[in-house]
């Protein structure tokens, strides 16, 4: 798959409601990096994934980014456990934090039919099994798909600051970060958190915007212009 043949689906076609609040798990910043010293001297070096996903708004690409308490703005994905490939770990860490989760309480909602023991989503979608065996609700068309790696960035320190390379007196950094493009199909539904919003910014907005957004976002139009 390539930029060039990728097709945005309107924003209209995707519906969202809440689900359960997902808080951090380090109520600071230097508890954050603390935990991932703890982390690479336990495995190493750390691998998260992000997905960008495309959706269109009057025509014009608009990237779903989370913005988590009001405050800071950050792409869905997270870190993967060592032995997770990136396709299949960026799909669970998809799914932990916008899938919607199969539970008894869709059936009483109206979402579920059930029919001598076995449950189905009303709008022909089926459900798939995560990898700890949680029930999540993929559309009938199929699910979000990783596509290209489009970045990739690198944590030398203990610290905040990633680079779209590693330093040259850099041996051992301590995090990296990859980027896809993610495919989303015409329909979905995203469950957001409560304690998150899920927004469609313009690609535009991001475009030598690093003071708001910080590097990786305002690198976004570069590379999805290639």
């Amino acid at each position: 798959m390539s930029l060039d043949t990728l097709n945005v689906h309107p924003l209209s076609g995707y519906s969202f409601i809440e689900r359960e609040s997902q808080p951090e798990e380090d109520n600071s910043v230097t508890a954050r990096l603390k935990r991932l010293e703890e982390q690479y001297g336990e495995s190493g070096i750390r691998r998260s994934v992000e997905a960008i996903m495309l959706v269109s708004v009057h025509d014009f690409p608009h990237v779903l980014v989370l913005q988590v308490a009001n405050a800071f703005y950050k792409l869905p994905g997270g870190y993967l456990d060592p032995v997770e490939s990136d396709s299949s770990g960026l799909i669970t860490r998809l799914n932990e934090q916008l899938g919607v989760p199969f539970t008894p309480s869709l059936i009483h909602a109206g979402k579920m039919t059930e029919v001598k023991g076995i449950t189905t989503p009303i709008d022909g979608s089926t459900k798939i099994t995560g990898g700890d065996g949680t029930l999540w609700i993929s559309p009938a068309g199929g699910d979000w798909k990783v596509e290209d790696l489009l970045s990739t960035w690198w944590r030398p320190n203990y610290d905040t600051f990633f680079y779209p390379y590693i330093p040259a007196h850099i041996s051992q950094p301590k995090e990296c970060k990859k980027l896809y493009l993610v495919k989303l199909p015409p329909n979905k539904t995203f469950a957001v958190p409560v304690n998150m919003k899920l927004h469609a910014i313009p690609v535009y907005e991001f475009y030598d915007n690093a003071a708001r957004y910080g590097p990786q976002f305002a690198g976004i139009p570069y590379i999805l212009s290639k």
